[in-house]
């Protein structure tokens, strides 16, 4: 399994691994419009904590 890292851009994640789809949702994350920028980006954008985000976004790339 490839790592989901705070440089991975969103559309990458979810090419990758779909189920990841519902954790940007539950995180507030535009996923879909605000897919072409990093997950460190977004996050900052949409106020979402890095560190719970990318924890969330790897356990439900292994699952």
């Amino acid at each position: 399994m490839k790592k989901i890292t705070k440089d991975t851009m969103i559309n990458d994640a979810i090419k990758l691994y779909p189920k990841t789809i519902a954790v940007f949702n539950n995180f507030k994350i535009d996923s879909c419009c605000g897919g072409a920028v990093s997950i460190e980006d977004a996050a900052k954008r949409d106020k979402a904590d890095i560190d719970a985000l990318l924890d969330a976004l790897n356990r439900a790339a292994e699952g």
